[in-house]
């Protein structure tokens, strides 16, 4: 009987094919994971989000928050307005996952959650975040007239 030059190689190929496609996670995600860009942790945490609505639609609410975070020093590592949401870490060297999910209410209100298993970051983003949401939402008059009254009171 002669035997194989392949041996088991094959075997073991096809083994480790068949696990890397099984599983519950799909094959994108499981490689995101590896590469550390996944958002399967953050969706999940979602249910312990920090949640504020604004009075403002989807579009609007969405890319107000894109400037805010990207203006912040926080680093934007994936977004979707599909999957409404959008994942960064708290700096280029602080890579604490935190994940901005969007949820529309009405064609004038938008739900945001902020979520992230570090309960720090999660506060820090939504402490953060929700009063420039808020700032930017406002009128350019009414603007101005807060920063006059802040001004006057701080001196």
């Amino acid at each position: 009987m002669r035997k194989s030059s392949f041996g088991f190689w094959p075997v073991i190929l096809v083994f480790a094919f068949v696990l890397l496609v099984s599983g519950c996670a799909r094959v994108t995600e499981g490689a995101k994971c590896v590469a550390g860009v996944s958002t399967q942790a953050l969706e999940d945490k979602r249910k312990e989000a920090i949640v504020k609505t604004f009075n403002c639609d989807y579009d609007t609410c969405y890319n107000k928050t894109k400037k805010i975070l990207s203006n912040s020093g926080n680093y934007i590592y994936a977004e979707s307005m599909k999957k409404q949401m959008i994942a960064i870490y708290l700096s280029f060297e602080d890579t604490t996952a935190i994940g901005v999910f969007f949820k529309i209410i009405d064609a004038n209100n938008t739900q945001v959650e902020v979520s992230s298993a570090s309960t720090y970051a999660k506060e820090y983003i939504a402490g953060k975040l929700f009063p420039a949401i808020e700032k930017a939402l406002r009128p350019e008059e009414e603007k101005g007239q807060t920063d006059a009254k802040e001004d006057v009171g701080s001196k």
